[in-house]
């Protein structure tokens, strides 16, 4: 009998990362952590902020350090390459020859337990805005970061008892009203919300900063609505340089906060989204791990979360700058591969 025990401890085989192999994507194999078992996907389908480089960062240091099995979509162009060059809006006068976008592996969605998504004003195929609608009326929870809030040009299929859902105002609780601030001028200083110091996303971040402005989400004179628990509030800086001091004319607004979402079976999704996340802005520890204890509250493990545990960057990080000049940046279509 003993003999059979051992056997069973040591020559047991690991499980599988349930998404294959594939050229369209990227797959992160869990090892040992608190996220063994769970399967989080991220989706990099931006034209500005560099997600292609800063999601599969993240999985990595989700994978690695945390033992979850992540999963890296990908915005591509006709010829299968990563491409965040792909216009968002049809060329005036040549509507016809405007081509959608395309994430393959939305299949994945299925046997996600988590997904992170980084989309800005996609035209999607309907099959593939069906696939993000059903995971976002699964209960299952999700992340949304930076232009996600705006991650779609038109409205998603969604409705609930006749009336048409909106993915950035009801789903996330805020959509892009503006820059506060100057556009690729100014920075974010984060700040924990004094009241909510304990809450366990909260645990161990310290010194927020990125070098991307702060997102207006809501009218002057308003707030977050009812139901949303900010988090962090971003206080504009007069520069992008950390060390710059605050605006004083520009009052802090939140960057993150959390919410839940009510499915249309009445079921309730936790929900987490951060205005703060390009490339250059994951640079910060300090976001990076608000984003990592983020994923454990949201699968309901924040009696796992450790102000301590790594989210240390694995091998060589570089993002490129934000912004559209894609020439002068060296932002162009590249096989998936590359982002490995």
């Amino acid at each position: 009998m003993l003999r059979v025990l051992l056997t069973l401890l040591f020559c047991t085989p690991a499980i599988a990362h349930p998404v294959p192999e594939s050229s369209q994507w990227l797959v992160y194999p869990g090892g040992d952590g608190l996220g063994k078992g769970r399967h989080i996907v991220l989706i990099a389908a931006d034209q500005e902020y560099r997600s292609e480089q800063s999601m599969p960062m993240m999985a990595k240091i989700l994978s690695t350090h945390h033992g979850f099995d992540c999963t890296v979509l990908f915005g591509v162009n006709e010829n299968g390459e990563v491409d965040p060059t792909m216009p968002v809006y049809p060329e005036k006068g040549k509507e016809a020859e405007f081509k959608p976008h395309h994430i393959p592996g939305l299949e994945h969605l299925a046997s996600a337990d988590l997904v992170i998504f980084f989309t800005r004003l996609l035209t999607l195929p309907q099959a593939e805005q069906e696939q993000i609608v059903n995971y976002v009326d699964s209960g299952k929870p999700f992340i949304a970061l930076r232009t996600a809030n705006h991650g779609f040009r038109g409205p998603l299929p969604y409705r609930i008892d006749g009336k048409q859902v909106r993915w950035g105002e009801d789903v996330l609780g805020g959509a892009f009203m503006g820059h506060h601030g100057r556009w690729q001028a100014d920075s974010t200083r984060g700040i924990p919300v004094e009241e909510q110091k304990q809450h366990p996303i909260l645990a161990g971040v310290s010194d927020i900063w990125g070098n991307s402005d702060v997102y207006r989400t809501y009218k002057e004179g308003a707030s977050l609505p009812a139901g949303c628990t900010a988090l962090v509030w971003g206080q504009p800086l007069m520069g992008r340089k950390p060390d710059d001091p605050p605006n004083p004319e520009l009052e802090p607004l939140p960057v993150a906060w959390i919410k839940n979402w009510q499915t249309s079976t009445g079921m309730t999704a936790r929900v987490f989204h951060s205005t703060i996340g390009s490339g250059k802005d994951l640079q910060s520890a300090g976001l990076r791990r608000l984003i990592v204890n983020a994923a454990y509250w949201c699968l309901e493990l924040e009696s796992a979360i450790s102000p301590t545990r790594s989210v240390e960057i694995i091998g060589d990080y570089q993002p490129l700058e934000s912004g559209f000049k894609y020439s002068k940046l060296g932002v162009k279509p590249k096989p998936v591969a590359v982002y490995q």
